[in-house]
């Protein structure tokens, strides 16, 4: 950053006031919450993150130093706010995927695609988007979770919330814009699953990892990796399949 666009001094030490009187305030409000999910303790939470952050990045930009602070992100939910008895829920996924070989994913859709007749138009399985769309047209998502190394796929993050409702959607009320509208108040739980929460034990788990590939690894993939290979032969990718083994 240049010299012209750095915080003053006197801009730092009204930051770190701030954070400051964030503090005494996030205090007050833990000293006279009312329950377990007090929204003003959570607003004062909120507060003193925001000011803390101003500060840690304020500090950076005129002395090049941190603050021992770990600021807490944005997928940190609100307290639940919705029914105690929810008579409807709505389950809200997200899987991440990387297309990690599109010659494997693309033979796998040539299977579905000579055996269904009402496949799409043929040659749908020559590019990466037909593929995707024979695919996941023929199996459920779970499975292709479950199988998605045999559809040359990558697993990346993933989400899964639960939302409580008062009553169920009439149908095809929301299929125009299904993701929108989510009150983050009204999230009973949710699970994520990300390779972020395993780097701090990476480091420790090299062995573990070599001795669990029988149970994990390429090693136990499906019979039909050997028909597959026979298809990737027509395309020159047997060799290198052989060689990721």
């Amino acid at each position: 950053m240049s010299d012209a666009a750095q915080p003053t001094a006197a801009e730092v030490r009204a930051a770190a006031e701030a954070v400051k009187t964030a503090l005494d305030r996030h205090l007050a409000a833990v000293e006279r919450r009312s329950g377990e999910e007090d929204p003003a303790v959570y607003d004062a939470f909120n507060e003193l993150a925001a000011a803390a952050e101003a500060y840690d990045e304020l500090l950076y930009d005129r002395y090049d130093e941190v603050t021992p602070f770990e600021i807490p992100g944005e997928d940190t939910l609100p307290p639940y706010t919705g029914p105690e008895e929810p008579s409807a829920l709505s389950v809200l996924i997200r899987r991440d995927y990387a297309v990690a070989e599109p010659q494997r994913l693309m033979a796998q859709a040539r299977r579905v695609e000579a055996a269904d007749e009402d496949a799409p138009g043929a040659g749908a399985s020559g590019t990466v988007h037909g593929a995707l769309g024979l695919l996941f047209g023929e199996f459920e998502p779970d499975e292709i979770a479950s199988r998605h190394k045999e559809f040359g796929l990558e697993e990346g993050d993933s989400t899964l919330w639960v939302t409580a409702a008062d009553e169920s959607a009439e149908p095809g009320e929301w299929l125009e814009a299904p993701f929108e509208q989510v009150d983050p108040e009204r999230v009973v739980c949710r699970f994520d699953v990300s390779a972020v929460f395993d780097e701090e034990f990476d480091d420790g788990d090299d062995d573990e990892d070599d001795e669990d590939e029988g149970e994990d690894g390429e090693a136990d993939l499906p019979d039909l990796d050997e028909d597959l290979d026979t298809d990737l032969d027509e395309d020159g990718e047997s060799a290198r399949l052989e060689a990721d083994r």
